[in-house]
């Protein structure tokens, strides 16, 4: 190709075309078509559910995890809790 064609190739590219009709998008989704600010929509607050699930997760979690802990070390003789007599 010579160079007069590559740079009429890049000159018609669709890189370099300028579009003519610019359409401009508007977002009607906070507003009406006439400019009035739309009421915030309903939301529905779950933060009682999240607090009391993350809660009960992560007291699960730990009770499991200080169980297996605590046997490990049952087992391989590192801690052996002594039974408390109440001779009183």
């Amino acid at each position: 190709m010579s160079a007069s064609r590559i740079s009429t190739f890049i000159k018609r590219s669709c890189f370099h075309h300028k579009p003519q009709n610019i359409l401009i998008n508007y977002r009607t989704a906070t507003s009406t078509k006439h400019g009035v600010i739309l009421p915030e929509p309903h939301s529905t607050s779950f933060g009682l559910v999240k607090v009391v699930l993350t809660v009960a997760t992560g007291l699960l979690i730990g009770a499991g995890i200080s169980k297996n802990i605590a046997n490990f070390l049952e087992e391989n003789d590192l801690f052996v809790p002594e039974d408390d007599d109440d001779d009183d």
